[in-house]
């Protein structure tokens, strides 16, 4: 599914216009971000959670040239399913 799909789909689901899905949808998406820049964990019950980890650096290969090469250290965005958003996809 793709954003297109995901607006149809809201807008569906909860019987508003596309235009508002793709406001609430990019609201969402915002808010999200602003504050897992922020470093704030995002929860939503039963659908997961979203939060913020530090990556450490590592060494890692070239694949052309099979050298090693360092990995600098980076904070990734991750996110863990809630049971019932699990349970639903078994």
């Amino acid at each position: 599914m793709n954003k297109a799909q995901l607006i149809d789909a809201i807008a569906a689901e909860a019987k508003i216009t596309k235009a508002d899905a793709k406001k609430s949808l990019d609201a969402f998406i915002k808010a999200t971000g602003d504050a897992l820049k922020n470093g704030e964990r995002v929860a939503l019950v039963g659908f997961g959670s979203f939060s913020v980890a530090e990556r450490s650096a590592r060494t890692g290969r070239n694949p052309q040239t099979g050298k090693p090469i360092t990995i600098e250290a980076k904070k990734v965005v991750k996110f863990k399913p809630g049971s019932e958003l699990s349970n639903s996809v078994q």
